[in-house]
């Protein structure tokens, strides 16, 4: 990474100032850990400094602005109105070269995350029997059915590298289910304890809201055992999932398949064609062919 090059990281913003404040957090100890990196923050809304103004400043001085969307899941912020954004700097400084790189996204990096956070909660608890123990993955929730199918992903992913007989999806609004309709679900169903991860980087509103949540639910629920993750926005794993995205070329990691045993098997055995010129279709219309039937049920949710 020269010197010449901005790296512009955006986060969403939340009504909260603390959740703003964690973010200029993460990136005062993101610099600390590349000091020769040129690092600069805005925010999406909710905020002081928003898009525009943050890639003008991003721009001053520099050749190239890397923009970097510091956002787990890809919805009309990521889809519309960053490129919109960006495309309009790129008119405001021609003399700079923008690049967008792909959100944080949900694959393995974010899996090994929730996995850590899940472990712990278990460790909390008194009984940590994975049979009677119910996993709920919350998230923001959106009306864009492909983010809210990254999440999906995950809970499968727990679901198939754990024992938990129940792992469910909740969301905190604009969607559904909710939280107290799963964890009633989980409780009708024999759960003894309930693990709660909420699938957020820093703190906000929702946050509060989910641990207001959580203690009526404790309240309503006295023989049920609830463990509640907080939020992991300084997780070691995502500082690294940055560097991979300032290191990626702009073509790295657009279209993935995370996750899917048949498609490292068949690139180990160099059978594996990702030319998206036929075959199966994932969720966004590009096709994605595969020397494999697909009988497995992987679908390919790429954002």
């Amino acid at each position: 990474m020269n010197k010449e090059t901005t790296l512009l990281l955006v986060g969403h913003g939340s009504r909260k100032r603390d959740g703003n404040d964690e973010t200029q957090k993460f990136a005062t100890l993101w610099r600390a850990r590349h000091p020769d990196w040129r690092i600069e923050v805005c925010f999406i809304e909710h905020a002081e400094i928003l898009l525009d103004a943050g890639l003008d400043r991003a721009a001053q001085g520099a050749r190239a602005v890397k923009v970097i969307p510091f956002i787990l899941n890809a919805a009309g912020h990521v889809k519309m109105e960053l490129p919109a954004a960006v495309e309009e700097a790129r008119q405001r400084h021609p003399q700079v070269e923008f690049s967008l790189t792909r959100h944080l996204g949900m694959g393995r990096e974010i899996f090994a995350v929730l996995q850590g956070r899940l472990d712990g909660l278990m460790k909390q608890l008194a009984v940590p029997d994975p049979t009677t123990t119910g996993v709920v993955l919350l998230g923001r929730g959106s009306s864009d059915a492909a983010a809210n199918g990254e999440l999906a992903k995950m809970a499968r992913w727990i679901f198939e590298d754990n024992e938990h007989e129940l792992v469910d999806l909740a969301f905190t609004g604009v969607t559904w289910p909710r939280l107290e309709a799963v964890v009633q679900r989980q409780v009708r169903l024999g759960m003894m304890q309930v693990c709660i991860v909420p699938v957020y980087l820093f703190t906000g509103v929702l946050i509060e809201r989910i641990q207001a949540q959580v203690e009526r639910l404790r309240a309503q629920y006295p023989q049920i055992a609830f463990a509640l993750a907080g939020h992991f926005g300084f997780d070691n794993g995502i500082f690294d999932l940055l560097d991979q995205r300032v290191t990626a070329s702009a073509s790295d990691g657009m279209l993935e398949c995370d996750g899917c045993k048949y498609r490292e098997l068949a690139e180990a055995e160099h059978l594996h064609d990702h030319s998206h010129t036929a075959g199966n279709a994932c969720a966004h219309g590009h096709d994605h062919p595969h020397d494999h039937p697909h009988e497995h049920g992987h679908a390919c949710a790429h954002v």
